[in-house]
């Protein structure tokens, strides 16, 4: 199997470099490697590769005014964009595309003005991939498993021709291939002709045949397929009556439009990744590209990754973008001057401001606020602890930041402040009590204060509720059971009109309708995990904070 890939994979990249711009391209997901060399090394189009770095400027893609030689010649000067020339377009990392340049880049593929792409995606895990909007106008996904064999498989067979397709028929067919395999876009049937038709041309061929059908379905439809075919069950099916010889078969004769459509459909199957259905990502969804730890994107006028600048008034507080402004003013310095012939120099209206945009993007603090209470706490704090200490193992990579609350008795404590010191935290968790009432309200008030001051800090904080719901101790400290309850939904009720993220682990024997109803109140997932160790606590926080 693995010669096979590497097979077509080699195939697919001769077919792109016959039609790159009707194929669109292709994604090579493997890491940089003499391997993906040798298979690049096959790759010879007639156009020129170009690469494309992720942190292209808008001017640089599309082009825009050349203010220094518009300034000196008084005439407006435009720079050539990117695609001014025909090329091939090679993107590198292309897990790390920014959705805003995806969406630049998939609409001007959309109107012809791009020659194919190359998008290199060097992801490790799963949910580091290639945008969807690119991959999915790209016929291939490149893939090959292992080290590339000495001799693809396939390379000196001769592959029979079969019987010729009308355009018409191989199009009905590979539009009813994608639907069985769940395939939705109307891409993939479009981009399947166009590979059959490139490989009728490598074969030679003016017309296409089973054999250039088999090849486009096994190369185009894999990796795009959501759901696997059952099995024709064909004890069920009655047998078609014979046909006679004088009654001629219509062009619309079912036989005639399939006549190898359960051989299509097992081509595809082989190719088929394993976890096809359990590493499906749906639609529309999408997950952190770094991992674990991401806060919220911030536009900030100070610090971070530049934005492109946007029209605004200067008020003393964001930052002008000099070059942006003079390059919009530039264009009407000819009617200015003929409308202010006195004016010397260049004539700048507020219009033309333009300031300065950052994206920052924060770090996450998660805020353990823990019950200390009753006769399990021993149990529970333990748990606490490990889980903690396990994320903290990752704090340094993911820029979290933790915190540790703890509830019992009469009130709240804070026993850790925000901090990524491992050390630290060990050391104070050592010393944490336990025992006595259960001041619910009192932790999640507790929580919610420092979570509005992390917040004033450029933390984003979430909350991570650790306790069995029993509340009996109200926020005077009072032990009344009733008016605990009532307190602990007013702070709950609080919490969440900050637009604080909250979740909520009940670690009781059984799952509390209290507690269920508390985190609907929070607007938080539940989580049920009676018995938890630490492994599984940190891999619950986890699941639900990338959920």
């Amino acid at each position: 199997m693995t010669a096979e890939n590497w097979y077509n994979a080699t195939l697919a990249l001769k077919l792109l470099a016959l039609d790159p711009q009707g194929l669109g391209g292709a994604v090579i997901r493997m890491r940089a490697s003499p391997d993906r060399d040798a298979l690049l090394a096959g790759f010879t189009p007639a156009l020129p590769i170009r690469k494309l770095p992720i942190i292209i400027s808008d001017e640089q893609l599309f082009g825009g005014i050349d203010l220094s030689a518009t300034l000196a010649s008084a005439q407006v000067i435009e720079n050539k964009s990117f695609f001014y020339s025909p090329t091939i377009t090679l993107i590198p990392m292309a897990e790390r595309c920014p959705p805003a340049l995806a969406a630049k880049l998939s609409q001007l593929a959309d109107h012809s003005l791009t020659q194919g792409f190359l998008l290199f995606d060097e992801g490790i895990e799963a949910d580091e991939r290639t945008p969807d909007p690119l991959a999915d106008r790209c016929a291939f996904h490149i893939e090959p498993e292992g080290r590339k064999p000495c001799v693809p498989a396939g390379t000196n067979q001769s592959v029979p021709a079969g019987s010729e397709v009308k355009t018409a028929d191989a199009i009905l067919q590979l539009t009813m291939l994608a639907t069985r395999f769940g395939i939705t876009s109307l891409r993939a049937p479009t981009l399947a002709l166009r590979t059959a038709r490139a490989h009728a041309n490598l074969m030679g061929r003016n017309h296409l045949t089973d054999a250039d059908l088999e090849v486009a379905a096994t190369l185009v439809y894999p990796h795009r397929a959501t759901v696997i075919p059952e099995d024709l069950e064909e004890a069920d099916t009655p047998p078609p009556p014979p046909q006679s010889d004088d009654c001629p078969r219509g062009d619309n004769d079912e036989n005639d439009a399939f006549p190898d459509a359960d051989m299509l459909v097992e081509a595809v199957k082989s190719l088929l990744p394993p976890d096809l259905l359990n590493g499906l990502v749906p639609a529309g969804t999408t997950r952190k590209s770094g991992g674990t730890g991401a806060g919220q994107k911030r536009t900030s006028n100070r610090r971070g990754r530049p934005l492109p600048s946007r029209p605004g008034r200067l008020d003393g507080t964001s930052r002008i973008d000099l070059i942006a402004t003079l390059r919009a003013a530039a264009p009407w310095q000819p009617l200015r001057r003929e409308q202010q012939p006195n004016r010397s120099g260049l004539l700048i209206r507020p219009s033309d401001i333009r300031l300065k945009r950052y994206a920052e993007q924060s770090d996450r603090l998660l805020i353990f606020t823990v019950d200390a209470s009753g006769s399990a706490a021993v149990s529970r704090l333990g748990e606490a602890k490990g889980a903690i200490e396990l994320l903290l193992a990752d704090a340094y990579a993911s820029r979290d930041h933790v915190a540790l609350i703890s509830f019992r008795g009469a009130e709240a404590e804070t026993l850790l402040p925000p901090t990524r010191s491992l050390v630290q935290t060990k050391r104070r968790l050592s010393a944490l009590p336990g025992g006595g009432g259960t001041p619910l309200a009192s932790g999640l008030q507790h929580a919610l204060l420092l979570a509005q001051q992390t917040k004033g800090k450029g933390l984003t904080p979430t909350v991570i509720l650790v306790t069995d719901g029993r509340a009996n101790v109200a926020l005077d400290g009072s032990a009344n059971r009733g008016q605990a309850a009532e307190d602990s939904v007013a702070m709950a009720s609080a919490l969440r009109a900050t637009g604080t993220a909250a979740l909520v682990i009940d670690m009781s024997n059984r799952p509390q309708t209290t507690l269920q109803d508390l985190s609907r109140t929070l607007d938080a997932p539940y989580v049920a995990l009676p018995r938890a160790d630490a492994q599984r606590l940190s891999g619950a926080v986890t699941a639900a904070l990338d959920s």
